[in-house]
């Protein structure tokens, strides 16, 4: 390395290096922060569904409700804690996920590669999960309370206070989890890195994304309710009721998969397949 360049490349970081996984946290960091705050006014909509499912019981009459009581601002209401926060979480998810999978690779040697894709997957989302807990907490309380504080993370230290928040933290970093499909295309000889997403590879991505939807629902629906309807999880559960764990919401979430997670890839499939990164040697 000299001057920042990886000698005799003219690329600026290798593969693996300090500078790899820091260009991977910003490209994790860019695509999940702008494809979430792209996605707002929905994502107010499904909390509001969450905590008011006989007012807003559709998306198209429950946006129309949102805009005509509440005004055009009120569909970007929490979008510094989606911006933020999910930023914070793209960051720790996709810079984590490759320095746990170097760091598996080492050490499960003779396992098969989608154990260890999957492995790293998990333990990435751990630590994104818990980073963006606190953010998530005061996000899902400013959209369901208009007067509780207009933004997010002015709301930090009000919230600090307020029960619910040490368990929100602990549902979300426990069950919202997302699993991670390898690639399923062979990379083309010559090639440094993987080429951006293909067809292929962004259907298993999306259907990896829409089945921990799926699985995480519940936990998404507790949440919403401990910050305005319940004080503890048991009571939450019994507020929504089994069934509606894992039904309420789940059409809208679902929907915001594949806009969020096309974004979040091309972004980070982008960056991983740049001329700045030279493979690390065998």
């Amino acid at each position: 390395m000299k001057g920042g360049v990886v000698e005799g490349t003219g690329r600026v970081c290798e593969e693996f290096s300090a500078g790899y996984y820091g260009l991977c946290t910003v490209g994790g960091m860019f695509g999940a922060g702008t494809s979430h705050l792209a996605t707002t006014p929905f994502d107010v909509l499904k909390v509001n569904m969450q905590v008011n499912p006989v007012k807003y019981h559709g998306i198209s009459s429950g946006l129309s409700t949102l805009w005509k009581e509440q005004g055009p601002s009120a569909l970007w209401r929490g979008w510094s804690g989606k911006f933020f926060g999910y930023g914070v979480q793209g960051g720790c998810k996709f810079g984590l996920y490759e320095y746990f999978k170097k760091l598996y690779s080492n050490v499960l040697v003779d396992h098969n590669k989608s154990v260890i894709f999957f492995a790293s997957s998990a333990s990435a989302q751990v630590f994104a999960d818990v980073a963006l807990c606190p953010f998530e907490a005061v996000k899902v309380r400013v959209q369901t309370q208009p007067n509780f504080i207009r933004a997010c993370l002015m709301g930090f230290q009000n919230y600090m206070h307020l029960k619910g928040f040490l368990v929100s933290m602990i549902m979300f970093s426990t069950f919202e989890h997302r699993f991670y499909i390898s690639q399923c295309y062979p990379k083309k000889k010559g090639r440094l890195l993987e080429s951006p997403a293909t067809w292929c590879d962004m259907f298993s991505r999306l259907c990896s994304w829409a089945i921990g939807t799926i699985i995480s629902n519940p936990a998404d629906n507790v949440v919403s309710s401990l910050q305005k309807k319940a004080d503890t999880v048991l009571q939450a559960v019994k507020n929504i009721g089994f069934v509606n764990l894992f039904t309420r919401s789940l059409p809208i979430r679902i929907t915001l998969v594949g806009p969020v997670v096309t974004m979040q890839w091309f972004f980070y499939d982008t960056i991983k397949s740049s001329k700045w990164i030279v493979s690390a040697p065998p």
